[in-house]
């Protein structure tokens, strides 16, 4: 082998290795987009993704927010998000997007996004119980 030919062989390994979780990121971001927006008016969410049971409701308004002028009864923004069971925050960003506690590196365009973006992340793990 020449000089030559183990130069090309070594920069195609290393665009290999530069392309290969560039593509697998693009393909996550664009997976099933119909699917996440369905719950773009708020509306509650429960499914199965990806073998694991996932329920999203919105919050009720808290003691604050109804001295702030809120009735009760009403909505908040903030979700109440459970996988298999187990809680899962939420936060959401100021353009509008969520993030969650197990994948806070990307944010989503809805809760029902953030919460299939943290199955997975999880993969086979657990999230953790909530402290008692």
């Amino acid at each position: 082998m020449t000089r030559r030919t183990g130069v090309r062989r070594l920069i195609g390994v290393a665009l290999a290795a530069a392309v290969v979780p560039a593509a697998a990121l693009v393909g996550r971001a664009f997976r099933e987009p119909h699917d996440d927006m369905r719950d773009a008016s708020g509306e509650d969410f429960e499914e199965t993704y990806r073998g694991r049971h996932i329920r999203g409701t919105r919050g009720q308004v808290s003691m604050t927010s109804a001295h702030l002028g809120r009735k009760s009864g009403q909505r908040s923004g903030r979700w109440d998000v459970t996988v298999d069971g187990r809680p899962l925050h939420l936060m959401r960003r100021a353009d509008g997007s969520y993030l969650s506690m197990v994948d806070h590196y990307q944010s989503y365009p809805t809760p029902l996004a953030a919460t299939r973006g943290a199955v997975d992340e999880l993969g086979d793990q657990m999230l953790r119980r909530p402290a008692r």
